[in-house]
């Protein structure tokens, strides 16, 4: 069977750095992954799945609205 790593917990300050650091690059290169998980204090690794998870997230809220823009038109009549 194959071991899961144990689930990362992140702070209030280590989230705010990540979604700031989002919204500046939604994919970051190996060298700024370093460098974020270096101010941040997790490993690489960490990063990377926090910003595909991330960016899975901004997908479905970008779709969900979406949706909302076409289910109720703005009319500029």
């Amino acid at each position: 069977p194959v071991k899961k790593k144990p689930r990362t917990f992140y702070s209030a300050e280590q989230l705010e750095e990540l979604e700031k650091m989002f919204q500046e690059d939604h994919y970051p290169d190996n060298e700024k992954r370093r460098k974020i998980a270096a101010v941040v204090g997790v490993s690489p690794q960490r990063i990377l799945v926090w910003f595909q998870n991330r960016r899975a997230k901004w997908r479905k809220l970008e779709k969900l609205s979406m949706k909302d823009t076409r289910k109720y038109p703005t009319s500029s009549a």
